[in-house]
């Protein structure tokens, strides 16, 4: 089992909603918030930023896949969807929302602790590739700043490609900055002489 989760809960049926509370706290939760609306999951959620969402779709006004796209978009968290309801439509909806997992009541403390440990995981693998992504294009734009720096100095200083490399290697070194940061100031000061 994985550790203990703080998770924010959304039934607006109350007995559903106290027997989910019930057994997330026998399998070691924290229920940190318990409440039967999609715009009270997004109140709850706000004040308690919760670990983990596990919320119905159908309730009063917004409804759960509503909450957790909003949720998602100010802080991204992993979610369970339940429901009565197993309609392409819905699936479709989660699909999109990045829902983590979708259990079709009624639901048993079984398959509710394995769709936990899978929507936890998943949820990290998700991060973790999106972190990777943005390294990547982090990585790719401070690319594009170097060789625009390298072209400066090969067109100013008549510099060989290799040559231009090196010179911004020893001006990092010497001024003891990131070799992007030294690019970003042979770019800018070239816009300024140019611009």
């Amino acid at each position: 089992m994985s550790a203990s989760l703080r998770i924010a809960i959304a039934e607006d049926e109350q007995e559903l909603l106290t027997d989910l509370q019930e057994i997330l706290v026998e399998m070691g939760h924290q229920v940190v918030a318990a409440v039967r609306s999609g715009t009270e999951l997004i109140t709850a959620c706000q004040a308690t930023q919760p670990d983990m969402i596990i919320t119905d779709i159908k309730m009063p006004g917004l409804d759960g896949l509503g909450a957790v796209t909003k949720i998602s978009e100010v802080r991204p968290t992993p979610v369970i969807i339940l429901s009565a309801y197993h309609d392409q439509e819905y699936v479709d909806r989660a699909i999109k929302d990045h829902v983590m997992a979708y259990l079709v009541k009624p639901i048993n403390e079984s398959s509710l602790k394995a769709s936990i440990e899978l929507a936890s995981c998943r949820f990290k693998e998700f991060q973790a590739l999106q972190q990777h992504t943005s390294d990547l294009e982090q990585a790719l734009q401070e690319r594009k700043v170097i060789e625009r720096a390298k072209g400066v100095l090969m067109k100013r200083a008549s510099l060989s490609e290799p040559d231009a490399f090196r010179r911004l290697q020893l001006l990092s070194s010497q001024k003891n900055k990131k070799m992007i940061e030294i690019a970003k100031m042979i770019v800018d000061a070239e816009e300024a002489f140019m611009g």
